[in-house]
């Protein structure tokens, strides 16, 4: 019974060993090459530098976008202020006014202090570099993920504008706005024009402009910043740095925005924010010509039916055990294809490729004569004439 087992596990070995895809060649039948070598050494840095870069991809993580439709219709809508208009803050007025006729009031407050339009040089040098890099954003990248999340390009201008160095003594120039509101999920219209606002009855507000002298007017402006929500790194607000001149007193600036809500799922945040496009347009007030208005500053803004949803996730593992077999094994295959490929080529070079040269070399056999037709006994070897059959055959192997 034992020797049947045997007999039948040294066939089973049997077996599995015909089946070995991978075969040895005895170390005798290898031939090792100083070029071999040199493509082996080429090869297996090449896959050390295509490993260590396959390492990092997979060590870095990518962005996700989801789109869906905003279900979320009750809430507050957070909108973040702050510019300086070349008006002094007593002929002004800025509110802002929702579908549901409330203002202001209503979303909090904001805060109107005396400023100066002429940055100093440090503020001058922020200003410009926002101004760069948001110009350099919407003339480089187009898609909606790339030029709505660019963290590595914002994270290092989300500090606000800096401090004035210097201290004028002047008289101010302009109106620094700046402050926060919470208003209504719904479309509204943000407005700064000439006069204070005064409620009215039963609703909305009205602006005392025969109070200013027209004459007194410039809306020239510029946005340090305006978003929506929470302030995060890596969103870009297209407003940032915006500086309009107005060319007269009576001048009107509108801004049409479409704000988006977002949803931010990273590893180091996680906010509800918003983000937005925004179109502007800006004309001189000729009611002569047919270009009526009030002069002013006017930022529309409406909500989009589309959220997106931002994830960041990394790699699948699988993807990077795929990846990584692929390029060893491939790198290794075609680097052999490769060396057989140039040294049949060299061999064809050099002429060292020729017919038959792995043939076995020619033999050319020497010529036979038949001494007789029958074999020598051995009672003839004593006779007279054995002597010279046997003579005959040294000449004949001497002559071979």
């Amino acid at each position: 019974m034992r020797r049947l087992n045997v007999v039948s596990r040294k066939q089973a070995l049997k077996v599995v060993k015909e089946l070995d895809a991978f075969p040895k060649v005895p170390e005798n039948f290898q031939e090792t090459t100083a070029a071999g070598g040199g493509v082996s050494i080429l090869t297996f840095i090449f896959i050390l530098v295509l490993v260590i870069s396959e390492i990092l991809y997979y060590a870095d993580t990518s962005l996700k976008f989801d789109y869906m439709v905003d279900t979320e219709v009750k809430g507050k809508l957070k909108i973040n202020i702050d510019m300086t208009v070349a008006m002094r803050c007593e002929l002004i007025g800025a509110d802002i006014l929702d579908q549901t006729g409330q203002d202001t009031y209503s979303f909090g407050q904001l805060n109107l202090d005396n400023a100066y339009f002429e940055l100093s040089p440090k503020q001058k040098r922020y200003h410009e570099i926002t101004l760069e890099v948001n110009r350099y954003l919407r003339d480089q990248y187009h898609a909606l993920q790339e030029i709505l999340w660019l963290s590595q390009y914002t994270t290092s201008l989300n500090t606000g504008m800096p401090a004035r160095e210097d201290n004028p003594t002047g008289r101010p120039t302009a109106c620094r706005v700046h402050g926060s509101l919470e208003v209504n999920k719904v479309a509204g219209n943000f407005h700064i024009t000439a006069g204070k606002s005064i409620p009215v009855i039963p609703r909305g507000h009205a602006h005392l402009a025969l109070m200013v002298n027209e004459g007194e007017y410039n809306f020239s402006h510029r946005i340090d910043s305006f978003s929506f929500g929470d302030p995060i790194a890596g969103i870009v607000n297209p407003l940032d740095g915006e500086l309009l001149i107005a060319d007269s007193n009576r001048h009107i600036f509108q801004y049409f925005m479409q704000v988006v809500p977002t949803q931010v799922r990273t590893y180091i945040n996680s906010a509800d924010t918003y983000q937005f496009s925004v179109t502007e347009r800006n004309r001189t007030i000729d009611h002569a010509s047919g270009s009526h208005g009030v002069p002013g500053i006017f930022v529309k803004y409406d909500l989009s039916p589309i959220s997106i949803r931002v994830r960041e996730e990394h790699r699948p593992y699988w993807q990077f055990l795929v990846r990584m077999c692929g390029i060893i094994g491939g790198t290794f295959a075609v680097s052999g294809m490769l060396h057989g490929g140039i040294g049949f080529l060299f061999d064809i070079l050099c002429c060292r490729y020729r017919l038959g040269k792995y043939a076995a070399s020619h033999h050319v056999p020497s010529q036979q004569r038949v001494l007789s037709e029958k074999p020598l006994m051995p009672h003839q070897l004593d006779t007279p004439d054995s002597h010279s059959v046997a003579t005959n055959v040294n000449l004949l192997t001497t002559d071979s």
